[in-house]
Parts: structure tokens; sequence; C-alpha cells
């Protein structure tokens, strides 16, 4: 077992899979938080989620499952969230403050939370007093799908204390996963929500038979972009060309497997916000974050045409033709 002692993963969707994989290739034993009894039964049942990521196979003795959160966190040292941002206030309504004295809290989080409009890293020092030094965050280019497909992947560990940033990365570095490290907590969570953003937009673009040069001139204003709201919101000395910023941005915005380009590539193709939504079955983390980033920028006036543009098409019923013509004007 690594310094991070007992090992709890929040959440029972898709990312969460992949890091109960990716954990149980270092570590002999983990807890596991699922909110459905009849999921953990379908555990048992099949060695596998029984809705997420099939082709991953367990080894239940190396689990300790849980269906109540104050329980899995109190027999744990190192607490994973991995629960759809939009979830966070619904799952945490039933943990207090003191559940997490003395515990690692790292956010695998690729949102905001809704209504608050912080990152976890906040929310969690504004709302149960976890120390930043606690507090960490995994990001970077790693779709589950391909975790569960066992191909190479790299993750970001960041924490104020690069002691604790060391233990995380090595607490899941293995065949399938490189990882780094960073002291940028607050830059790196703004960055998983922007790439989500900007893949909608991506998509939307794809969509709307716009080809690869022009997604590449796309991405690169999304790139610049970004390194502006993060040195806005965040300033720091950061290097936007890093595998946690630009790569996990461009990842999300042309691969197969990302469900937020997926979004977009409908909404192009002529489906209305809501029946794309409907039909996906899934949630994409960038149509709650281009939300919750606008009502952020109230305070900061960043120039961000680009996640204007996408919540324009999400939220004001503009029509991505026409939203997207007058985004290249500004190229």
């Amino acid at each position: 077992m690594s310094s991070l002692g007992k090992i709890c993963i929040l959440g029972g969707g898709t990312w969460a899979t992949a890091l109960a994989k990716l954990v149980l290739m270092t570590q002999k034993q983990i807890n596991w938080y699922m909110r459905r009894n009849e999921q953990v039964e379908g555990f048992y049942k099949l060695g596998n989620n029984p809705d997420y990521l099939r082709n991953i196979k367990f080894n239940l003795a190396q689990i300790v499952f849980y269906t109540n959160i104050e329980r899995a966190i109190k027999d744990s040292d190192t607490i994973i969230v991995a629960f759809p941002s939009p979830y966070i206030k619904q799952y945490f309504r039933w943990v207090w403050s003191n559940n997490f004295k003395g515990k690692t809290v790292i956010s695998a989080l690729k949102g905001i939370v809704p209504g608050d409009n912080v990152v976890m890293s906040e929310y969690l020092t504004g709302n149960f007093k976890v120390p930043i030094e606690n507090i960490g965050v995994i990001s970077g280019p790693c779709h589950a799908e391909e975790v569960a497909l066992e191909r190479l992947s790299f993750l970001t560990c960041a924490c104020n204390d690069n002691e604790k940033a060391k233990a995380i990365a090595e607490s899941i570095s293995s065949r399938i996963l490189r990882t780094s490290i960073s002291n940028d907590v607050h830059g790196i969570e703004l960055a998983a929500v922007l790439k989500n953003i900007y893949a909608i937009g991506a998509g939307v673009c794809s969509g709307l038979q716009y080809g690869d040069n022009f997604q590449a001139v796309y991405m690169t204003n999304c790139a610049n972009e970004m390194s502006r709201i993060l040195n806005g919101i965040a300033p720091m000395e950061r290097n936007i060309c890093e595998q946690h910023y630009l790569g996990d941005m461009l990842v999300t915005g042309y691969s197969q497997f990302s469900r937020n380009r997926t979004l977009g590539t409908m909404i192009g193709k002529g489906y209305s916000v809501k029946s794309a939504q409907l039909e996906m079955e899934m949630i994409a983390e960038g149509y709650y974050g281009a939300k919750c980033i606008v009502s952020m920028n109230q305070r900061y006036q960043i120039d961000m045409p680009i996640v204007n543009t996408v919540y324009n098409i999400l939220y004001s019923n503009i029509s991505p033709k026409i939203a997207i013509k007058n985004l290249i004007e500004l190229f």
C-alpha cells in the first residue's frame, strides 16, 4: 500500500471505473462507493461494472464495496472523487466536514460545481474545511475507454504539497499510465472545464462540415483563449503546451470517445440541444461548464469569444451555423 493509505473511489460511472482499474494495477485493495445497491449486485454477478466499461474485469477480492458514502470515507485515507460535477452537491449532502478530517481528497472531476460556480478544490475548502495541501487533482489526456483497452494514457497529478503529488502519481502509475506532477491545482481544474466546452465547439464545427484545416485553426484559438482565462482567474507561470492543458484539450476535441465532441457534432448536424442530450444518455460536462464559466466571467471580464459562442449555441438558441460564422470573423 502506498503512503496514501487505503484508497477509496467515489462514483460508479465510466471514469470512476477506469480509475479503479488504474489504482488496482498498483494497490492490493480499494474501497469503492457507488450509490445503487443493484450496481454492486451486478458487480458480484458479472465481475465487472454492469453499466459501464463492461470489458474491464475485476478481481472482486480486491474491492470492498460501499453504498453508504459516509462509511466509505470514514474507512479510507485517500478519497478519489469521480462523480459527474452536476451531481456533487447531491452526493455530498450526506457528508460532514469532519468526515474529511485528516484525509487526502483527490478530485477527478472534469467540471465545475453548478450553482456555486467553483472548482472542486474551492468547494472542498469552502464547504468542508479541507486544507488546500490535502487536496489533489488528476487530469490529462486519458479517456476512460482507452484505459479499458489498455492503451497508453497520461495523467498529471497536482497538489500544493509536492510530496503528496508524487505519492498520488506513484499510486496510479503503471505500464499503461505515465504520470507527471504539478502544483497548478486551480489552473488544471479550470483547464479540465474549458477543454470540454471547446470540444463541444469542435463537434459543432464537425457537424457543420468544417474540415481539418479549420479545426486546426479553431483549436489553436482555443489554446490561446484557455491561456487568457487561466492567467486571468488563476495567475501563475505556466506553459499552456503541457499535456494537462493543451494535450487534454486536443484529445477531447478530436477523439471519437469524447462525449462533449459527440454532443457538439449532433447539434451541428441539426439536433436540438435537448434531443442530443437525450439520445446520448451520457453527461457531457461541457454543457454545464459553459454556463458556469460565463457566470464566473462576470467578475473577471476576460475576452473569451469561443466560450461565449458555445454558450450561445447551448443556452441562447443561436443557430450553430450563424454562431460559428460570426466566430470565424474574430480569428
